[in-house]
């Protein structure tokens, strides 16, 4: 508990003494406008340092919770996108500072240069051309931001794929796969909008859906009022899901052991009443025309230190040794470098999610760039190594910022052939 005071402290410290340098420049831009306008921008201002010190203090007390996703949603979203403004004009005030700290070095130097002929002191004012600049610049994260809350949270796109298995039985030749990932029911705040992705899966007619884990942030009821929405999704084939890290309720003070363990029993039930087969370290073998596909899928398994190890691939992979195709549903795309390519190196497919491609990137005229690629090898679309393949879904839905910019949710649909 000491230790997450003094993170609590420490964070409202930061917060604080941002504001302050940043209140510096507003006061600074705003010397010259009326009195009575002046105090009400100042009090806007410290408006909004007050309420994110007291998001802080209900986010460390645990009643966060309870409040409505919606104001969460713009409670986070708002805070984020000043946060990271107030950043971004930072940086202008400390090159102004920098050369205005030039100028005073100098003027002790050559004092007759900087003295102010009515009160006879040395002078120095803000550059009224970098604060602008500043306040111009620092603008555009915070339109970005706000355009990925009100646009890109629900900014479903198809991203297809053609992948030749040359071991894949002719029966199989063509399958239409739909993976979604990372639903995090507990984010959303417009059912319509989420009404429309799954409208759009439906629309790719796929023989089969996969579904690679996150489905809650933390707690099974968060799912309450999208089991009707998310139990339209149907496939001639089936349904099948695994579990991700947010799944297990890690992230929650539980008052017992017991009460945790009923959320996952909860949650692994509502898998069950969407007509989802969730493969809890199992497979399940396919037949059609006498050939078969299998179709293996493992709980959680991370190789990052801070994310847990439940999945048991032995037990899933079990069985499964003669099938000539196996496609393998797991959560965290880090298994498949530090695992699955070093001990099953015939499973011909991982299918993954986790990244969420940080909400954040850019994938535009052959650039794909993401802050996430710092943690993660493969964090966003398909790769390939040594005849095995991993596709990594950016996620349908978001957590933490409400929003996605430049990284937009993804329905995945992947064909599979043998030519």
């Amino acid at each position: 508990m000491r230790g997450n005071i003094m993170v609590l402290f420490i964070s409202i410290g930061v917060f604080f003494l941002i504001d302050w340098y940043v209140f510096t420049g507003i006061k600074a831009l705003t010397d010259f406008v009326q009195p009575t306008s002046r105090k009400i921008i100042q009090y806007v201002y410290w408006g909004f340092t007050a309420w994110t010190i007291f998001n802080l203090l209900i986010m460390y007390s645990g009643a966060y919770a309870a409040w409505p996703t919606w104001l969460r949603s713009i409670s986070i979203g708002l805070i984020m996108g000043l946060f990271l403004t107030k950043l971004v004009f930072v940086l202008f005030l400390l090159l102004d500072d920098g050369q205005r700290l030039v100028q005073l070095i100098y003027a002790w130097f050559q004092p007759e240069t900087q003295v102010d002929t009515v009160t006879g002191k040395t002078t120095i004012s803000r550059s009224g051309f970098l604060l602008k600049a500043g306040l111009a610049v620092s603008a555009i994260p915070f339109a970005g931001m706000t355009y990925g809350i009100l646009v890109g949270a629900h900014d479903y796109t198809v991203r297809k794929k053609r992948l030749v298995l040359k071991k894949l039985p002719s029966a199989w030749n063509g399958l239409k796969i739909v993976q979604l990932s990372d639903i995090h029911a507990g984010s959303f705040y417009n059912k319509t909008a989420v009404q429309r992705g799954i409208d759009m899966v439906m629309q790719q007619k796929p023989d089969i859906i996969f579904f690679t884990g996150d489905l809650v942030n933390n707690i099974a009821a968060e799912m309450d009022d999208y089991i009707d929405l998310f139990s339209t999704l149907k496939a001639p084939l089936g349904i099948y899901s695994t579990l991700g890290n947010h799944d297990y309720g890690d992230y929650v003070a539980w008052n017992s052991i017991e009460e945790k363990h009923e959320n996952l029993t909860k949650l692994i039930g509502v898998h069950k009443k969407m007509g989802w087969d969730i493969l809890m370290n199992e497979h399940r073998i396919l037949k059609k025309d006498g050939q078969e596909l299998a179709i293996i899928g493992i709980e959680n398994w991370g190789a990052k230190g801070h994310f847990p190890k439940y999945g048991k691939m032995n037990l899933a992979y079990a069985g499964t040794e003669t099938v000539p195709v196996k496609l393998l549903l797991s959560h965290d795309p880090s298994h498949w470098d530090a695992e699955v390519r070093q001990k099953y190196k015939d499973i011909d497919v991982m299918f993954a999610g986790h990244t969420h491609g940080m909400q954040f990137g850019i994938e535009k005229g052959g650039i794909k760039w993401s802050p996430v690629q710092w943690m993660y090898d493969q964090w966003a679309g398909l790769y390939e190594k040594d005849g095995q393949y991993l596709y990594v879904n950016r996620g349908f839905g978001f957590i933490g910022f409400p929003g996605r910019v430049g990284m937009s949710p993804e329905i995945t649909v992947m064909e599979l052939h043998n030519s």
